[in-house]
Formats: structure tokens, sequence, C-alpha cells
């Protein structure tokens, strides 16, 4: 697993949000999101996506957790009436780049957060996303990045 801190610039979002228990509605979205895309053409090798759970589900009722399946535009991109649009934040962040199963997932989050805690850092109040780049979505690959402070 491939561990590293990575500065994240602000971003113009496009988005699609699902409401509900997280899981394979996440990926429902996505799809949706990735559709909506193709028929804009912006879906390039450079293209960023993002997964930002809005919630967390140990303190928000399963059915109101929020999941935003995300593509990051340019500033220059029209507004679009059929989409939602937004911004992220950025900066710092940990980046653990890792496959996109459920075990390797597991794995990553035991990982990060001793590797916080040595690096001298702790969680920011910011979302957590996934990011995929290019094709990693379709390589089952993805970037869990953790917002981060310094302790």
């Amino acid at each position: 697993m491939d561990i590293k801190i990575e500065t994240l610039p602000k971003y113009r979002i496009a988005y699609v949000r699902q409401v509900g228990p997280y899981g394979p509605a996440n990926s429902q979205a996505m799809e949706k999101l990735k559709n909506w895309a193709i028929g804009k053409n912006l879906l390039t090798e450079s293209t960023i996506l993002l997964g930002v759970p809005q919630d967390n589900p140990e303190t928000t009722l399963s059915e109101n957790c929020r999941y935003d399946a995300c593509i990051v535009i340019s500033k220059e991109y029209p507004d679009d009436d059929s989409i939602c649009e937004g911004q992220l934040d950025g900066g710092t962040y940990v980046i653990c780049t890792i496959k996109h199963t459920a075990e390797a997932i597991q794995r990553a989050w035991h990982e990060i957060f001793p590797y916080l805690q040595n690096g001298g850092y702790q969680m920011d109040n910011k979302p957590i996303l996934e990011r995929y780049i290019g094709n990693m979505l379709e390589n089952d690959f993805c970037e869990i990045c953790v917002p981060v402070k310094p302790l």
C-alpha cells in the first residue's frame, strides 16, 4: 500500500447525490455521473472522479447518509442545470492508493491511523474522499484521501 501526503486544490465539481445506506447505491450514483460525463465528453485519461461520503454511518441513521459521486470540472465549464454543482475545499490529505476491494479498504483503515499519529497529524473536519484519476476506476484501484492537520 502506497501512502503519501498531498495538498489538494479547491475543486469545482459536478455531482450526483445518493441518500440512503452506503453500499451498492453508491456505485449506481457513480454510474449515473459517468453517463452524464460521457454525454458531455468529460471522461478522459486526466479526469478526476471523487466519491464523497458526507456522513458518518456510526452517528447518522443509514437512511439519511449522503454520498456524492463527483467529477472535477474546470472553472470555464459552463453552468449546467442538468446536474448539481459545488466545490470541495482543498487542503492537506493523506493519500493511500489501494486495490478497490473490501479487504484492501479495511487494511488501509488499519494502517492510515497509525500513519497519521506517527506523522504528527490528526484528521481534519472535512469529508474523506475516494479519488479515481483516469482509468483507476476501471482497473479497480482508488485513492483514499483523508483530510489532516498537524497535531
